[in-house]
């Protein structure tokens, strides 16, 4: 009797025997419905063995063996091996995260398989339109031939709605669809640190992993625009991670407007789980020919991988931080080895493991060292300082100076704080009180216009309070700045300008974002205002002013990599200026203007910032020079949290490769009604610390523990 060893969505590491009488080793990679204990689940079968694991069990059926979707293929699998060993996550939990979530559940869900669309009678439907109906003409001439759904979406956005009606109709008939790729839209001619770039991309054989570092602003989607389109010719599959959801509309119209025809598929949180999954099969089946997407995007099966990118490679986004608490970047470099090809790490601040790999010669580092536009030259910087200065709610009277110029010039001024809300706290000025949230570690936020203190961790609000809790007076007062003060004193103070806050609270409706983009673009804003929303990825030709407004918190931070974060950002927003024909500038408010991390920006030299970096923190002793692992446990008091850590270290293997810190309070103890604290464990060898956790993880599962809740972090990003 045939069993299947199915990875199955729970929290142990092992795999789970079932029983089905006519399995082979095609049943591998498919997903298998089975009972477990009281519930039916979904898992994926993983091998087909001719005996049971443990003869002393019982073995239940197969309930029914699911083919709605292709078969895992043997690299994929392999791909979730490696996450599960690497994170020390079970390897059901991981592939059930690796799939979208109609594939989660126990229901078959079926894609078509893709098509091309062609008029039954391409006159008549053409006489049947009105003359006047340029679009539904065009889409009829179109369809004289067969056309596949991304060459009509790609015509216009309700072309789509057009083509299902005349389907309905009788009109149009379905086709083969064939897989010959039209001609990509010629870009922009490249300039010689782009064509050498692509060139190295293109021409590398195997493995190679580039480290594309490119000012801001230097063209480096022309340069993945263009090593696509070499390898969407050579019939071969791309695969393009960017950090953030709202980068992904505006790259994936870039991205249909110059692969017309192309099936491009985009996987992010913001799609629908209907669509994902059909594009995950697509993709899966070979008739997508780019997948763009978030840090999840990794885990798609392409059969015809040529190539992967990584936008912003630094950005903290593509490290997952609940659940499987995978790197994307990472993931994806692997996963570019394994199929050996070529990956692109593209960043204009990259993150200081990859520019060490790079100077260890594992990363071959491309340099674009100028501007894409002819004529666009990188920002001038200048640091304003505050200390002893006169601020009007925060604003250097300088700053306001430079936004009236460019007022009288009908040019775009941005001004950036990484703080929504009106103002961080509500303060009492008799006695001192702060307003707290009393779930978290954390101030409460001011928000002015709605007049309720919110917790931007926990997402606990409440409503101002009619008088301090701690002495009564009535005159509080909300102390600091956030973007709804800066929102409120730049309109006061420009009257006639046009102002736009842009941040997680004006952006919560949908389409909001775009909108927003699109007034941009049309020149109706004068002033924007906004957080890390607006610092990367957006190209605004009419913005030559960005001021910089309480950077200072991030220069005396306990976190080691808080200095990286912060150049990366500055340089980031920076960026925003002076894209086209007109010179951008850079004010940044500061009281430390002799400080060295705001000296190297205004060298605009990354690589002595990185050289400087670097060197402290192998002083230090601290990653990439070691690798690190945290145990975190939260618990309803700080003491069980503290007990299971001391008892979790009492269980650590003994290896001398291995430190294992004692265990302390994390640096935000109280988070959402619960105590938290960790355990660092570090070590100068990979993969000494990976078998350390291997053994470590497999006697902490054997323990139990109701009233605490404990998770591994490799790798971790926040200490």
């Amino acid at each position: 009797m045939p069993y299947l060893r199915l990875a199955l969505d729970v929290p142990l590491a092992r795999l789970f025997d079932y029983e089905l009488a006519d399995a082979d080793a095609s049943a591998v990679g498919k997903r298998a419905v089975v009972s477990f204990g009281r519930r039916a689940l979904v898992g994926m079968v993983i091998e087909v063995a001719d005996s049971p694991a443990d003869a002393g069990v019982a073995i239940k059926p197969v309930e029914a063996l699911l083919d709605d979707l292709p078969t895992l293929p043997a690299d994929i699998l392999d791909l979730l091996q490696f996450c599960a060993d690497y994170y020390q996550h079970p390897l059901g939990q991981v592939v059930h995260t690796a799939l979208p979530g109609r594939f989660r559940e126990i229901a078959p869900y079926r894609v078509a398989p893709a098509c091309a669309y062609q008029a039954v009678d391409a006159e008549a439907l053409l006489d049947s339109l009105p003359k006047r109906a340029s679009l539904q003409r065009r889409l009829a001439a179109m369809l004289a031939e067969p056309c596949s759904e991304a060459q009509l979406r790609a015509e216009s956005g309700s072309a789509w709605r057009l083509v299902q009606a005349w389907l309905e109709q009788g009109q149009l008939r379905q086709v083969a669809l064939s897989l010959a790729l039209p001609q990509p839209v010629a870009g922009p001619a490249l300039n010689p640190g782009q064509a050498a770039a692509v060139a190295a991309i293109t021409q590398s054989a195997g493995f190679a992993c580039h480290l594309l570092c490119g000012i801001t602003g230097s063209g480096k989607t022309e340069v993945y625009l263009h090593a696509i389109a070499e390898v969407l010719q050579r019939g071969l599959q791309a695969l393009v991670l960017v950090p953030e959801i709202n980068l992904t509309p505006q790259l994936e119209g870039r991205f249909r407007q110059r692969f017309p025809g192309v099936e491009i598929i985009s996987l992010h949180s913001g799609v629908a789980d209907g669509e994902r999954a059909t594009g995950w099969v697509r993709a899966a089946r070979g008739e997508a020919a780019i997948v763009l997407g978030t840090r999840l995007a990794v885990f798609t099966p392409l059969p015809r991988l040529g190539l992967v990118v990584v936008d912003e490679e630094h950005d903290a986004s593509f490290k997952q931080q609940e659940g499987l608490r995978y790197s994307a970047r990472d993931v994806a470099v692997y996963r570019a080895r394994q199929a050996q090809v070529a990956i692109v790490l593209g960043s204009a601040t990259p993150a200081l493991e990859s520019w060490y790999n790079a100077e260890a010669g594992r990363y071959k580092r491309l340099a674009l060292p100028q501007r894409a536009v002819a004529g666009a030259q990188p920002p001038s910087w200048q640091l304003v300082p505050t200390r002893r200065q006169h601020l009007a709610d925060g604003l250097h009277a300088h700053t306001l100076g430079a936004i009236e110029n460019r007022l009288a010039r009908g040019e775009q001024s941005l001004i950036f704080l990484n703080r929504r809300g009106y103002a961080p706290v509500m303060h009492c000025s008799e006695c001192g009180w702060l307003a707290a949230c009393t779930r978290c570690s954390a101030r409460l936020t001011v928000h002015m216009r709605e007049r309720r203190l919110r917790c931007h961790h926990c997402g606990w609000e409440e409503r101002f309070p009619p008088a301090c809790p701690g002495c009564g007076n009535s005159d509080m007062k909300p102390l600091g700045q956030g973007t709804q003060r800066l929102e409120e004193l730049l309109a006061q103070r420009f009257p006639q300008a046009r102002v736009l806050r842009i941040d997680r609270d004006s952006m919560r409706r949908k389409g909001s974002f775009e909108a927003a983009l699109k007034t941009i673009h049309a020149g109706e804003v004068d002033i924007l205002i906004g957080t890390q929303m607006l610092a990367k990825g957006h190209d605004f030709p009419a913005l030559t002013l960005v001021a910089v407004i309480g950077a200072d918190g991030g220069l005396y931070s306990a976190d080691f990599r808080a200095s990286e974060r912060l150049y990366a950002q500055l340089a980031q927003v920076a960026g925003r200026a002076g894209r086209a024909d007109k010179p951008g500038e850079v004010l940044i408010q500061t009281d430390f203007p002799e400080h060295p991390l705001y000296q190297a920006l205004l060298a605009d030299n990354y690589a002595d910032f990185a050289a400087t970096e670097l060197a402290e923190r192998k002083l230090a002793g601290f990653p990439p020079y070691l690798y690190q692992a945290v145990l975190r446990a939260e618990a309803d008091t700080l003491a069980e949290a503290m007990q299971f850590l001391q008892g979790a270290v009492a269980l650590a293997p003994l290896d001398e490769a291995v430190t294992v810190w004692d265990p302390v309070a994390a640096s935000m103890m109280r988070l959402a009604n619960r105590e938290r604290a960790q355990v660092l464990v570090q070590s100068g060898s990979r993969a000494r610390l990976g078998a350390f956790l291997a053994g470590w993880m497999q006697a902490l599962r054997a323990e139990r523990s109701a009233k605490v809740r404990w998770s591994l972090d490799v790798d971790p990003l926040e200490l």
